[in-house]
């Protein structure tokens, strides 16, 4: 094996350890807070600065969440290849990683975006790779719930950097994360329900069974088509937002009533992978209204 090889498997490992795919979807989220912000295009140094920061600090994030559950991981499917559950990367290695991309992140913030921004995203970073994965997700079933808010704050983030504010607008974006988050995780748990009682972490599914889990994603889907009218009922939106959200509300809770009441591991693997889809084209159904409006 080269030198070029090692190196490149090395960045690969690393690279796995910050989640790519959820990082993606949180900035995502946090670019289009950045852009509703403001009814004008914001400045793109921003921008760019923020989304650079908003990475970093996530993706240290994600690396402390791999730490931290490395045997966990090492003992479901879903998770069994990551770097630290095979052991490829070491305690120090990833502590160290960890804190040279937070520490960027958090110098990039402050420097070119805003001290505002800095501290909301740290106290994301701290809330996520601390409360949530230290303390909460292995003590309670309301892990998701309860330490959904973290996972929910990019839009906010995004928000900030921009206006340097967070106004109601900015908290009703967050609010949709995070009423959407335990339908989300819940379809995946359901599924993956076997692994979960191996790896030891009490989800919902474990604890108190599918039927119980099954009615909870129905209410909390209940819960999220409610809360997604919200930017119409301000005027944050306007139609555009109002038909496509509507579309999107009517096929979510199509699959909730599904694995609610018609349920198979199928539906449920179905369910989790639109839900991605559906928090993608409700923040870019956001960012069409805003401008097409203004």
């Amino acid at each position: 094996m080269t030198t070029l090889t090692v190196s490149s498997n090395r960045i690969a490992q690393y690279w796995a350890l910050t989640k790519p795919r959820v990082t993606q979807l949180a900035v995502f989220c946090a670019v289009i807070g950045m852009f509703l912000a403001t009814p004008e295009l914001p400045d793109w140094k921003i921008v760019i600065a923020a989304t650079v920061g908003i990475w970093l600090l996530a993706g240290a994030a994600f690396a402390i969440n791999c730490l931290v559950e490395r045997e966990i991981d090492s003992r479901m499917a879903r998770t069994a290849r990551r770097p630290m559950a095979q052991g490829e990367i070491t305690v120090p290695q990833t502590l160290v990683f960890s804190g040279v991309i937070g520490g960027t992140g958090m110098w990039v913030l402050y420097n070119f975006v805003n001290p505002l921004t800095m501290w909301l995203t740290f106290a994301t970073f701290v809330g996520y790779a601390v409360i949530y994965t230290i303390i909460l997700k292995p003590a309670t079933p309301q892990n998701i719930v309860i330490g959904g808010l973290s996972g929910a704050m990019p839009p906010a983030l995004g928000w900030a950097a921009v206006a340097n504010d967070l106004p109601m607008q900015a908290w009703i974006l967050v609010l949709i994360i995070f009423i959407w988050t335990p339908p989300h995780f819940w379809a995946l748990a359901l599924y993956r329900r076997d692994e979960y009682a191996k790896s030891g972490l009490p989800m919902l599914p474990v604890t108190h069974g599918t039927a119980f889990t099954q009615f909870h994603i129905w209410l909390y889907t209940i819960a999220l088509v409610a809360t997604t009218m919200l930017p119409f009922a301000v005027g944050m939106s306007g139609l555009i937002y109002l038909i496509a959200v509507a579309v999107l509300d009517v096929i979510f809770m199509w699959y909730a009533w599904q694995v609610y009441k018609h349920y198979t591991d199928m539906i449920a693997r179905k369910m989790f992978a639109y839900s991605i889809i559906y928090l993608s084209l409700l923040f870019a159904a956001l960012l069409v209204d805003h401008y097409l409006r203004f």
